[in-house]
């Protein structure tokens, strides 16, 4: 399956149905009268978050989504049949953005959450409707409500505890091979990795999701390389483990750029925790890793960690710092959520209280 992470599909909601203009004509019927009955309501456009999907690439065959129109009204007093809801089904993480991508409509987050994206038009009035003690013959109908069409974005962010991040070549998808039961294309040549990749890390009868993304270079920010559009996927992580290939000409320059780019594309990566790792330290002397170390803490004020994923020295101790810092995460957004229900029950028994 190919991976796709931004699609702009156009939707469109039902129409509603027109009323009907209908009277009651039968043999040896003393009343008769206007029967006739309002329209339908169109169907409603939904998009809905499953968990079996991670990719948006069922979107790239198919962009346009229409929910079906409402029936119109007919005689007898019978209401047109609303129109059939139309369902879109993405994965979870993926956010939905105006056409202008400046607004955020909604943020698929929970499998089984679902959002009414465009609400299907009301049916039209019947003349029925229109009866009363003075106008006992109306011929008076209205149309139906037309849908709500636009277009929009979609925007997958992978859901994961943490990411992996570093120049092209750093290591990291031998590191994720190393670590999760993934199998990332890994290869001597840069830009091996074309799009992000998923591995789940068991350690200590734990367990998180690590994200792998294709490799940043500088002026990322401004398009070189393949771009920063996939650092998306690592917004939502709780730590960044950020690999240097300690082989190379110049690891604390590499490691700058990176920080640069990252920085560039949002302010809150300053922020957001991250770990420092030295690797390919089974290519390297054990003299120069220790003088590399040094340099760091020197130049940076980091101490990183000097990890091989080809020969797993080191990588343990990684897994559970960032382990570490994926549980301090986990326990702030459950005190977050704690708060919120405590509050939303207060409200709720205050309301209760005051209740006339």
């Amino acid at each position: 399956m190919k991976f796709l992470d931004q699609a702009k599909v156009y939707i469109k909601s039902g129409d509603g149905g027109g009323g009907c203009v209908s009277f009651r004509r039968e043999a040896f019927i003393e009343f008769g009268g206007p029967d006739g009955g309002d329209g339908g309501r169109g169907g409603d456009v939904i998009v809905e978050c499953v968990d079996a999907l991670n990719t948006l690439i069922d979107f790239r065959y198919q962009q346009h989504f229409r929910a079906e129109n409402g029936r119109p009204g007919s005689g007898r007093n019978m209401t047109g049949a609303g129109g059939q809801d139309i369902v879109l089904r993405v994965p979870v993480g993926t956010q939905l953005w105006d056409e202008d991508y400046e607004t955020l409509l909604a943020d698929m987050t929970e499998p089984g959450q679902r959002v009414v994206l465009a609400k299907g038009g009301d049916g039209g009035l019947g003349n029925a409707h229109y009866k009363s003690s003075t106008n006992q013959a109306p011929r008076k109908h209205t149309p139906g409500w037309p849908g709500r069409e636009m277009w929009i974005w979609l925007r997958l962010k992978l859901i994961a505890d943490a990411g992996l991040v570093g120049l092209p070549n750093a290591g990291k998808s031998t590191f994720l091979a190393a670590v999760t039961a993934a199998k990332p294309k890994i290869a001597d040549y840069p830009f091996t990795t074309l799009h992000p990749g998923l591995g789940v890390v068991r350690i200590d009868d734990d367990e998180m999701v690590l994200a792998d993304i294709p490799g940043l270079i500088e002026g990322a920010h401004e398009g070189a390389g393949l771009g920063d559009r996939f650092l998306g996927h690592v917004e939502r992580c709780a730590a960044i483990l950020h690999l240097v290939d300690g082989t190379g000409e110049n690891p604390i320059e590499a490691w700058r750029t990176v920080r640069t780019e990252l920085e560039a594309y949002d302010e809150r990566f300053v922020d957001k925790p991250e770990i420092l790792a030295i690797n390919k330290i089974d290519a390297m002397p054990e003299e120069d890793v220790q003088a590399l170390k040094e340099l760091f803490v020197e130049e940076t004020g980091i101490e990183p960690l000097a990890i091989s994923g080809t020969s797993g020295a080191g990588t343990r101790d990684v897994l559970r710092r960032i382990m570490a810092l994926v549980h301090a995460r986990r326990r702030v957004e459950k005190a977050e959520a704690q708060e919120e229900a405590s509050a939303v029950e207060s409200g709720v028994g205050e309301s209760a209280e005051w209740a006339p």
